[in-house]
């Protein structure tokens, strides 16, 4: 079969490519090494033989350090605590959402589903392994399509949704053909119905979010129109659905809307979409849609597709009687009304509704307006049955007033135009701007293979204002950007005005993710951010955990922050180097690069007992 994985079983030293070449030859090595599903080194080793002579440190990129006497400690291998792997049952391993846990909780308002995360006694103190024949994945857009089933070995999907045309196993792949429980004809037909209606093709719309995503063919198949969706859905029956679409290679954390605010600021989205998700959009007192409401930004338009639309046509085959499909319609027309939203269509079982662009055209009541003044602190916080205010009651920002994407990437967010984030004017981000296009260029050199197609799902953990990942844009990669709960700066919003995704999180906690869902992650000044907060091998282990086998890191932080950090990476199977600034020694920012080996479960016969 012509999409069957070609296995590579060539032994490979990752520490004696490591010692004779440098870092920056061992990432050109990776890249043609690597155990992947397409080819053994293909376009990325031609390039390698190349370039093979060009593959030198950087004059002003010192591998040395130059801090004098601590050198010494940070490359005292004697010294490192070696962590053993966990047992073969924590493969794919979610702390926050482990499904025993998880069933200690409420099941009201899918309470249960939520996260919950271990306390710091139960954490575990171990290496999660990849499963026996895990494979690098396919290279977008092929990763669209096959998935090795080594990787996510799962087959249920395949028999609960084969009508549905959601994912097929052919040998050793799974084939997704680009079905859909409401587009079992496949998501390019559908998405055609929705540009009929929504300016998907313009640039106007580009941050979409699919609520209860499945295998994300949805956002899958927006990627080639330039819209970048964020897709969640639960870690629940349909088994490893969001580690499918991370697989291949489309952006989604596990996550449902039950009882407290999703992780996204207000006004992110352009879109927001519902396939058949399955969430009771009318109950209590319409806090869902009013949640969504609080992430559209205004003039974005939202999707539902699926029961109760058209439900005189359709109650029979869904099986439901009239009078409940007709009062959940009747509910979700009411509170639609109430958030100002104007449906633009209805058409089979979809229909489209745009919210309104300003408070001008939308005179709500204010008893319905949200009390708090921050619709942005949604951490943990829970999900009210009330309308958020189109701009804060300390803000002249104008509402909706969006360059297209791709303009909107280096244009003045309207976030930072209107002073909206305190303490970051119009200059500072321009600034900003300069440095990471800068830091970017002095990474390419060493990384030569990072926009090359190799790191599909790139993890920025202390985002910013998104510079990392706007110098980095391609159609080859997407970068997740985390702004975590401690920063001083709350930017979020200005990263998804940029026309950019990301999510807010806390780093003392596990990452809403499976295991081996990235490819590269870049922390910038992470571990000087939660210095005495929590454990920094507690952020390396969850590091470790979300990295794929061959995958690289990037960490930038202060010199005597990365000294401890690199003795913890000596015990984590990482190859690993320590690297000054660009701008020289000099600087005490230093930069520690390093990329995971490749080890599967039973590559070791010591692991934990946990």
């Amino acid at each position: 079969m012509a999409n069957k994985l070609t296995s590579d079983n060539r032994t490979r030293s990752s520490v004696s490519i490591f010692i004779v070449f440098g870092l920056c030859c061992f990432f050109y090595l990776l890249g043609a090494w690597q155990r992947s599903g397409f080819g053994k080194g293909d376009s990325i080793a031609l390039e390698m033989t190349k370039s093979g002579a060009e593959c030198n440190i950087l004059p002003n990129l010192n591998f040395e350090t130059h801090h004098s006497s601590d050198a010494g400690i940070v490359d005292d291998d004697s010294k490192v605590k070696a962590i053993k792997p966990c047992h073969p049952r924590y493969t794919d391993y979610t702390p926050c959402q482990d499904q025993r846990r998880a069933m200690t909780f409420p099941r009201e308002n899918m309470n249960y589903r939520e996260r919950h995360c271990p306390p710091q006694g139960e954490k575990l103190h171990c290496l999660i392994p990849a499963p026996k024949g895990y494979v690098t994945p396919f290279p977008w857009p092929k990763s669209r399509d096959y998935v090795p089933y080594a990787n996510a070995p799962y087959k249920s999907l395949t028999v609960e949704k084969a009508i549905q045309n959601w994912i097929q196993y052919e040998g050793n792949v799974f084939r997704f053909p680009g079905g859909g429980t409401q587009f079992p004809q496949g998501a390019d037909k559908y998405i055609d119905q929705l540009a009929s209606v929504i300016p998907i093709e313009n640039g106007t719309v580009r941050t979409a979010l699919d609520t209860g995503c499945g295998v994300a063919s949805w956002g899958a198949y927006l990627w080639k129109r330039k819209v970048i969706a964020m897709s969640f859905a639960p870690r629940d029956s349909h088994e490893a659905q969001v580690q499918f679409a991370l697989e291949r290679g489309v952006p989604a954390v596990i996550g449902v809307l039950g009882t407290v605010k999703m992780p996204y600021p207000s006004k992110a989205f352009d879109m927001a979409h519902c396939s058949r998700c399955l969430i009771p959009w009318g109950a209590n007192d319409g806090m869902y849609m009013m949640e969504v409401d609080r992430v559209l930004r205004p003039g974005g338009y939202w999707v539902l597709s699926g029961p109760p639309i058209n439900w005189k046509v359709n109650y029979k085959s869904w099986q439901r009687p009239k009078e409940e499909l007709e009062e959940e319609q009747r509910k979700i027309e009411e509170i639609a009304k109430l958030l100002c939203w104007e449906k633009k269509s209805e058409k089979g079982e979809t229909a489209i509704w745009q919210k309104r662009v300003n408070a001008d055209s939308c005179r709500r009541s204010q008893e319905t307006l949200c009390k708090s003044s921050d619709a942005d602190n949604v951490w943990y916080k829970k999900m009210e049955a009330c309308v958020t205010p189109f701009a804060g009651p300390n803000s002249d920002e104008v509402s909706g007033e969006l360059k297209t994407f791709p303009e909107r990437l280096y244009s003045i967010p309207p976030r930072i135009a209107s002073g909206s984030v305190p303490g970051v004017s119009v200059e500072m981000y321009l600034e900003d701007n300069k440095i990471w296009k800068k830091h970017v260029n002095a990474y390419k050199r060493f990384n030569k293979i990072i926009d090359l197609g190799r790191y599909r799902n790139i993890m920025d953990m202390n985002a910013g204002l998104g510079g990392f990942a706007a110098a980095l844009e391609s159609s080859k990669l997407w970068v997740m950007n985390v702004v975590p709960t401690l920063a001083e700066k709350n930017t979020l919003g200005v990263v998804y005005e940029r026309g950019l995704i990301g999510i807010y999180h806390n780093w003392c906690e596990g990452f809403s993710t499976y295991p081996r869902t990235y490819d590269l992650i870049h922390a910038n000044g992470v571990f000087s951010l939660y210095k005495d907060r929590c454990d920094i091998e507690d952020i390396l282990l969850e590091m470790d955990r979300i990295l794929r086998p061959e995958g690289a890191v990037i960490i930038r932080d202060e010199v005597d922050v990365l000294m401890k950090v690199k003795k913890i990476v000596g015990g984590i199977r990482w190859d690993n180097k320590m690297m000054d600034h660009e701008d020289g020694p000099l600087v005490p920012e230093k930069i520690l690069v390093a990329v995971k080996q490749y080890w599967v479960v039973g590559d070791s016969n010591s692991t934990s007992s946990r």
